[in-house]
């Protein structure tokens, strides 16, 4: 499985390319960040990031694009640019029927760290540990990328949770593995659709 993981903004819109095999540890593939300019019109940057993305898909081929959540914040101007990015990452998607998956920021969080509430310099630490990479992806919207790609590719099961030179999964993967097997047996309270 190839997933393509976008850390969606408006200036700075994170793509990060991981892949892996049933049994087999995750592989990175790609990283990079697209950037618009403040000054442009929105149209015109909404455009930049949709062509972008539509360009990584045609050249990575992913199987399943992996997109943040959008969850409000305190600055809406802030949030309305991130979820606008979002949403054309999920049209370039769909255009090329590539399916899309949405994580939470705690959810991927907890993924590569163990810890929902972890910090930026957390997670790029664990990226850059779990993906072997020899220096720390930059800017953080390139590791969060990344990250949201490692954890949709643990959460379908697909990959081995080792670190690559580890002896076996960290305690945050395990933590990871036994909370997502621990959802998967919830049954659902209230009768949920």
């Amino acid at each position: 499985m190839r997933v393509l993981g976008v850390d969606p903004g408006l200036t700075r819109c994170g793509l990060g390319v991981v892949e892996s095999a049933p049994g087999r540890r995750v592989r990175f593939v790609a990283v990079d960040v697209i950037r618009t300019p403040a000054t442009d019109d929105l149209g015109a940057r909404l455009l930049g990031i949709s062509e972008a993305v539509g360009d990584w898909i045609d050249q990575v081929r992913p199987d399943v694009l992996a997109v943040e959540r959008v969850f409000s914040q305190r600055n809406v101007r802030t949030v309305m640019g991130t979820a606008q990015a979002a949403g054309v990452a999920v049209l370039a998607a769909s255009v090329r029927k590539i399916p899309v998956a949405v994580h939470t920021p705690s959810e991927v969080k907890a993924a590569v760290t163990g810890d929902g509430r972890a910090g930026k310099v957390q997670v790029t630490t664990m990226v850059t540990r779990i993906l072997g990479l020899p220096a720390a992806p930059r800017p953080a919207d390139a590791a969060d990328a990344l990250a949201l790609a490692i954890c949709h590719i643990w959460r379908d099961g697909t990959a081995s949770l080792a670190a690559p030179g580890a002896g076996g999964p960290t305690d945050a993967q395990r933590r990871w593995a036994e909370a997502a097997e621990s959802a998967r047996r919830a049954k659902p309270v209230g009768g949920g659709r």
